[in-house]
């Protein structure tokens, strides 16, 4: 595996397997990687010839406030994970190197980055579109891997290659999760004893709305009543960023679940901000 830190040292190397017919996929990364990492690894080896990780704490997607300085770094880890996973890349650019001092071009789907997670977090997908789209055009990768966890970013960056007419075509993997249903995430650190405890109730509560609408109730408005019931009780140290019922791949709200609908959430654990979703009803 080679450690590359220099943009143009990795286009050079990705044109070089291009130019021999070696097709590539991408996953990109902020790093601390758990199991739900590794998945991504695995399967974008699976998918071409190379594999490119990149790890980079991106600092156009972190708002005022947020978690930029205090987000868990551990290089040596993650390069060794990444090269048990069969990266023929780690990628792990200086923040100086994706972005020049006077840099000013942004990459932005407004409509779609308006709701769920942008409504707190007003310009994180104006960061990670730019930084995604820079990826893709050092890499030219065929496809790219990310984690259906965050299903609002690969919605975007679908629409964002759809848009911009890209080649490179969009996997995203299940969620991976503890034993006790918590969706693996980096932050999850960040919980106290506590409240790793309740965070489960996260999931297991989307999960409930699952089977009420497997048992026939198709109201958004029921739906949302009964996750919000079930957390007042279950989940007293959560605090709601959001929770909603939309359509899969235009994120707008829907009323009632008679087609494709996922509930997604973002439920504050204290410094934690987690995120999670469950298709309600599929295509």
């Amino acid at each position: 595996m080679q450690l590359l830190k220099n943009s143009k040292e990795l286009a050079d190397v990705c044109r070089g397997w291009h130019a021999d017919g070696q097709d590539i996929a991408l996953t990109p990364t902020m790093g601390c990687y758990h199991a739900g990492h590794e998945d991504l690894m695995h399967y974008g080896r699976m998918l071409a010839k190379r594999l490119v990780v990149s790890l980079f704490v991106n600092p156009a997607q972190f708002g005022p406030g947020e978690d930029l300085q205090a987000y868990p770094r551990n290089a040596e880890r993650d390069a060794a994970i990444a090269k048990k996973c069969g990266a023929d890349i780690l990628f792990m650019p200086e923040a100086t190197d994706m972005y020049m001092p006077d840099y000013a071009t942004w990459v932005d789907v407004p409509e779609l980055s308006a709701a769920l997670c942008g409504q707190s977090r007003p310009t994180h997908f104006r960061g990670v579109c730019t930084v995604v789209l820079k990826l893709f055009l050092l890499t030219m990768a065929d496809v790219a891997v990310f984690g259906a966890k965050d299903w609002q970013q690969q919605t975007i960056i679908r629409r964002m290659v759809r848009d911009l007419g890209m080649p490179t075509r969009i996997e995203a993997r299940p969620t991976v999760r503890e034993a006790d249903g918590l969706a693996l995430s980096s932050r999850n650190v960040y919980m106290t004893a506590d409240e790793r405890a309740q965070a489960p109730e996260i999931y297991q509560a989307l999960r409930y709305a699952g089977d009420m609408v497997a048992g026939g109730e198709s109201s958004a408005t029921l739906l949302r009543k009964a996750v919000l019931r079930r957390w007042a009780e279950r989940l007293p140290l959560g605090r709601l960023d959001y929770l909603a019922v939309v359509h899969p791949d235009t994120l707008s709200p829907l009323d009632s679940v008679d087609g494709p609908a996922i509930m997604a959430c973002a439920v504050r654990m204290g410094k934690a901000r987690l995120i999670d979703n469950i298709l309600l009803r599929g295509e």
